[in-house]
């Protein structure tokens, strides 16, 4: 999917929406203080609207080109006949990017298809951006709930989640989304999640369910929704083999 045809919107657009506010703001101030002859607020406010700006036009690389470019190298050892399952699958950015590499394999999405974290997010238009990419063929969307995953145990044989199981409100609920994931995930499998918040939880529960072999790292500047600050993890482990 190095050329997209789906539609995939904006992660968190209200954030987006807020920085780019900002930015007009603290420019439009500076503008007002170089009138008003005020010189050091003036230059206050227009180094705080570009750095802001700036801000926003990380967010909006992310959303648009760099989590796609990441994604893209995470799933490229993907053989082509795995079960792939995305939780929080959204409109399809990282399914079909797995979809794409799959020949005799299938991805699977689940979602709730929620419209507050992503715009226009909905079941139909996951379909429609499967479609338009050509995979429809090998994927199936499922409507459920992260935490009392529909499926059987040991079914697919990489789970992946992207910015998903942090909108779980409580430690409790997200805790155990990741243990369900553990469940359908077969000996040997991978898991891949990535999150900008609770990675550090997400690890103490699979090491409580007895995976050992795991690796928590940042996936740089194209994956910062804004900056450094909100940047995002990956948890990378593979359940133990029977």
């Amino acid at each position: 999917m190095s050329t997209r045809h789906g539609s995939y919107g904006f992660d968190a657009p209200w954030a987006l929406g807020g920085l780019l506010f900002g930015a007009v703001v603290l420019l439009a101030l500076a503008a007002v203080s170089f009138t008003q002859d005020i010189p050091a607020a003036a230059i206050a406010f227009a180094l705080g609207g570009l750095y802001t700006l700036a801000s926003a036009g990380s967010y909006l690389y992310t959303t648009r080109r760099g989590k796609f470019a990441v994604w893209a190298e995470l799933l490229r050892p993907l053989e082509g006949g795995e079960r792939v399952l995305d939780l929080g699958c959204g409109r399809g950015a990282v399914l079909l990017t797995a979809a794409a590499r799959l020949t005799s394999g299938r991805a699977t999405g689940v979602d709730l298809w929620s419209r507050k974290d992503q715009s226009g997010n909905a079941g139909a238009v996951t379909s429609a951006n499967a479609a338009a990419e050509g995979v429809a063929d090998r994927v199936d969307l499922v409507t459920g709930d992260m935490r009392t995953l529909p499926f059987e145990a040991g079914v697919f044989d990489v789970v992946v989640s992207s910015l998903a199981i942090h909108n779980i409100p409580s430690a409790e609920g997200r805790e155990q989304a990741v243990r369900e994931a553990h469940r359908v995930l077969r000996p040997g499998g991978l898991m891949l999640l990535a999150d900008f918040q609770y990675t550090p939880a997400y690890e103490e529960t699979l090491r409580g369910l007895g995976v050992t072999d795991i690796r928590r790292r940042d996936l740089g500047p194209r994956f910062w929704y804004g900056g450094p600050w909100f940047a995002t993890s990956l948890l990378e482990a593979r359940k133990p083999a029977l």
